[in-house]
């Protein structure tokens, strides 16, 4: 029989665990365990202090080590037990993340949301957190308080938290063979970490502050006083009371069911598309440019980028979370945020970071405002270490392929057209403007690459009008609503494959315990939870679903409850949301397999960004790792041979775009 040890681990340190990161954290000399609480297997639990003699068992221990958010007490282990106690060092391999496992079934990754979510009880403990904030974070006068009642209480929370993480994660399907693999390559990406360009992006923090007051005065001119700041509650009124009807119509969104004013990011971005003075004056866009770039997350990015970075080499480490879109198993980034950062970037990098290392003035040289500028070069702040380049490779139109792939044989025509090199985007505006592709235009072309961006997930009208803003496109209703039915008349895989999905997952449900086909996909109830099994047979779902008024409903993992809600929040699951769920999953299975090859042949990885690697090699192998990377790039995994893929490298000296 095998044997599991189940830990949790309680510490405290001078370091900023939120501000810093963990790896920062664990290095820190002030950094110390509090308690150590373990079992193994379904003993009783157990908890070790560092007055005591360090447990024999749990030193020796081989086997697989089950933590929440395992990087943690991994971490801890190699910095800080280990050499302190004199403990041998566990191997990465050992470590098996219930968080994970968590996000792997669509459940929430904290432990104490599982047992929410999964209606185990709907109120929210905050006494760990107390606890946290009383013993594990230093006083104002830097000590930290010694008291033995909270002590004793803080161990009993530890040890409810390895009874509660054992039953969480028996409860749940277990991770499989493959999936634990690539998690464990996910968290190699995480302790290579990527090097900052710390000089520029602490430059690039003293001029966003610098930007700030400027920015507010604007606001307050422009309004003649009326604001004096962008976030005053004020200015959502005050910019509706001053748009014209359409524009209040962008102004409306849906949240939570509730229809709302807002004037959040997307808002923003389709009122300052809008080029009619009459919706949008000048006065007024002027105003909501200015929220825009004090919102601007660049500023933030930068700040924390800088503060996660080490101070020995400056690379951050620790960006990525395995299955953080618990909805596809797509990883997710954190801290650093790459997958937020905007794909733009400055067309001269290295001119532009000499002018802000230097302090020189950037506006308008190199942008309107200095917001602008900065977005632009949060690509470039990443740099590879000295005597090294980047190998930065992504898949071509890899959503296109693989949305009619996993439609079955009905795709295979769209699919040929990848198969022969042809230009999809102008085949669909040859479809649509009815000409030949030869004589497609530019302009033609653009509304072809709108439809396929905008329409492949059922998306109508409302979704090729938002593409079209992306990509400066803008067309009355009825004009869009003709780009719409073009697409669709040249891809006619696509409406039948929306219509065998929705038809599949609400059989399955009205048909328990029966394994319902549509395309390349399986849907299968199991009483509480509709399981989709993907092509690579991975599976995913759609958790405590059932059929509602509106239709199939589920709870969804990333939306959080109100403080006195009785319920988990519920999604409602349409055809387009199952196709994308489908094609993104699908897509993260190949980006996975890449990753495995890559891994087995040492190739260091170091980014993946959405449908993108990146690899950090010496300059003398660049060229050869950039054809390794291509060809296992365009190499389809077994269980997908027939899908036609594609990439594209670049060697690179700054991450850019």
């Amino acid at each position: 029989m095998t044997t599991t040890l189940w830990l949790d681990l309680e510490t405290r340190s001078r370091c900023d665990l939120p501000g810093r990161g963990v790896y920062n954290y664990v290095q820190d000399p002030s950094t110390e365990v509090l308690c150590m609480s373990y079992a193994f297997n379904d003993e009783d639990v157990q908890t070790w202090r560092p007055s005591e003699p360090f447990p024999t068992r749990v030193a020796l221990h081989r086997g697989q080590i089950r933590a929440h958010n395992a990087a943690f007490e991994r971490l801890m282990f190699w910095y800080v037990i280990c050499p302190d106690f004199g403990v041998p060092e566990p191997a990465l391999e050992q470590f098996y993340c219930t968080a994970t496992q968590a996000r792997a079934n669509c459940a929430p990754g904290s432990l104490e949301d599982v047992g929410r979510f999964a209606g185990a009880g709907m109120r929210k403990d905050h006494r760990g957190a107390q606890l946290i904030r009383l013993l594990s974070i230093p006083q104002g006068d830097g000590t930290f308080r010694d008291d033995p009642k909270l002590m004793a209480e803080m161990v009993a929370y530890c040890e409810m938290d390895v009874k509660a993480m054992r039953a969480v994660s028996k409860a749940l399907r277990q991770l499989s063979d493959e999936e634990l693999s690539d998690y464990h390559i996910n968290e190699r990406i995480n302790d290579r970490g990527v090097r900052l360009d710390v000089p520029l992006a602490k430059a690039a923090v003293r001029y966003a502050a610098q930007e700030l007051d400027d920015i507010q005065q604007v606001v307050q001119d422009v309004t003649g006083g009326a604001l004096t700041s962008v976030r005053s509650p004020r200015m959502r009124e005050w910019v509706q009371e001053r748009v014209g009807p359409e524009a209040r119509k962008l102004m409306q969104v849906w949240k939570d069911g509730v229809e709302k004013t807002s004037i959040d990011k997307t808002v923003r971005a389709n009122l300052l598309a809008m080029e009619n003075p009459d919706e949008v004056p000048a006065e007024v866009a002027e105003v909501v440019q200015c929220a825009d770039d004090l919102w601007a997350s660049s500023v933030a990015k930068f700040s924390r980028a800088a503060a996660l970075s080490d101070d020995q080499d400056g690379r951050v480490r620790g960006a990525f979370v395995f299955c953080g879109g618990s909805a596809t198993g797509r990883a997710s980034s954190y801290g650093l945020q790459v997958h937020n950062f905007p794909r733009r970037c400055a067309d001269e990098p290295e001119l532009v970071r000499q002018a802000l290392v230097r302090g020189h003035d950037v506006v308008p040289q190199y942008g309107r405002r200095v917001t602008d500028v900065l977005k632009g070069m949060l690509r470039p702040a990443l740099i590879p270490a000295p005597g090294k380049s980047f190998v930065v490779a992504d898949w071509s139109s890899i959503e296109a392929r693989v949305t009619p792939w996993c439609s079955g044989e009905t795709g295979e025509d769209k699919l040929d057209l990848f198969r022969n090199g042809s230009d999809v985007y102008k085949v669909n505006a040859a479809a649509t403007f009815r000409c030949r592709v030869e004589d497609v235009t530019k302009d033609q072309r653009q509304v072809g690459k709108v439809q396929e961006l905008a329409c492949g997930f059922a998306g109508g009208v409302g979704a090729f009008a938002a593409m079209g803003r992306v990509y400066g496109l803008s067309l009355p209703e009825s004009e869009a609503r003709k780009m719409v039915d073009a697409w669709r008349r040249a891809n006619p895989w696509s409406v039948p494959y929306w219509q065998d999905l929705e038809i599949a997952y609400t059989r399955a449900i009205r048909n328990p315990k029966t394994k319902i086909q549509a395309g390349r996909v399986a849907y299968y109830y199991d009483g509480y939870h509709l399981w989709y099994a993907l092509p690579s047979g991975r599976v995913l779902c759609y958790p405590f679903a059932r059929i509602e008024e509106e239709g199939v409903t589920y709870a969804k993992a990333s939306w959080k409850p109100a403080a006195d809600a009785k319920e988990w929040p519920r999604a409602r699951l349409w055809k387009g949301l199952a196709c994308e769920n489908i094609t993104q999953a699908t897509a993260a299975d190949i980006l996975r397999h890449a990753l495995r090859r890559l891994d087995e042949i040492n190739l260091p990885v170091i980014l993946t960004v959405h449908d993108e690697i990146v690899l950090e090699v010496e300059k003398e192998m660049a060229e050869e790792a950039k054809e390794t990377l291509l060809g296992i790039m365009c190499t389809a995994p077994k269980w997908c041979h027939n899908l036609p893929l594609g990439a594209e490298a670049t060697i690179m000296q700054r991450y850019g775009k």
